[in-house]
């Protein structure tokens, strides 16, 4: 059996090279600092759409509120404005269980952030990283409303009624839509799981006759 030949050389230099990219990397502040005047993010040169204006204005960013907590909000619980507005009727919110801020930020206000989530009253077991901590829609949940705002009753599961064609037979579908006419509306085809049919007797004279006529040759 012949030995893997180790070169220390290239390997160390393999290392350096990695350590050289994640250092370049961008940090956090540096890749979602937005400059409040023009709303544009100076990394990438991307301007915010218009309809988050309002928001950038009024509502905080998730580590602008994490960053006047104490032990920078771990244990506290955080929902969105748009969460509020969607489905008022089952909270959806993240509890905070680790929290990795940049220090070289100033006001230390970006990072990165893990929790669990409950989303519409079904609380997942996970611990998953926060998404989203850039947005300005973030609410933090006074400690005394906290219970309240975890009280609900959990939404029912509708049953699945329809689900979607194998991907060949999907496109033949499809693909008979398109022919009718360029001026078609396209709808997706999909295929009902219960099918209700009305028994009576009339049915099943139908289903004797058919038997009786039997298959042609």
């Amino acid at each position: 059996m012949v030995k893997k030949r180790v070169r220390l050389i290239a390997e160390m230099a393999r290392k350096i090279r990695a350590y050289r990219e994640l250092k370049n990397q961008p940090r956090e502040s540096e890749k979602y600092a937005l400059d409040y005047n023009t709303m544009t993010r100076p990394h990438t040169g991307k301007i915010l759409p218009m309809l988050a204006w309002k928001d950038v204005q009024r509502e905080s960013r998730l580590f602008s509120l994490l960053s006047g907590l104490r032990l920078f909000g771990v244990g506290r619980v955080f929902t969105r404005k748009s969460w509020l507005e969607e489905h008022p009727e089952a909270p959806s919110y993240w509890q905070i269980t680790k929290v990795k801020v940049d220090y070289t930020a100033e006001n230390m206000d970006h990072g990165r952030a893990w929790g669990r989530l409950t989303l519409k009253g079904k609380q997942e077991t996970e611990v998953k990283e926060i998404n989203k901590v850039m947005y300005h829609d973030w609410r933090l949940v006074p400690k005394q409303e906290e219970e309240s705002f975890k009280h609900c009753d959990p939404l029912p599961e509708m049953p699945i009624r329809y689900v979607s064609y194998p991907p060949l037979l999907r496109a033949m579908i499809l693909a008979q839509q398109k022919k009718a006419g360029p001026g078609q509306l396209v709808e997706e085809p999909t295929l009902p799981l219960k099918r209700d049919v009305l028994l009576s007797k009339d049915y099943f004279h139908k289903q004797e006759e058919e038997r009786e006529k039997g298959t042609a040759v």
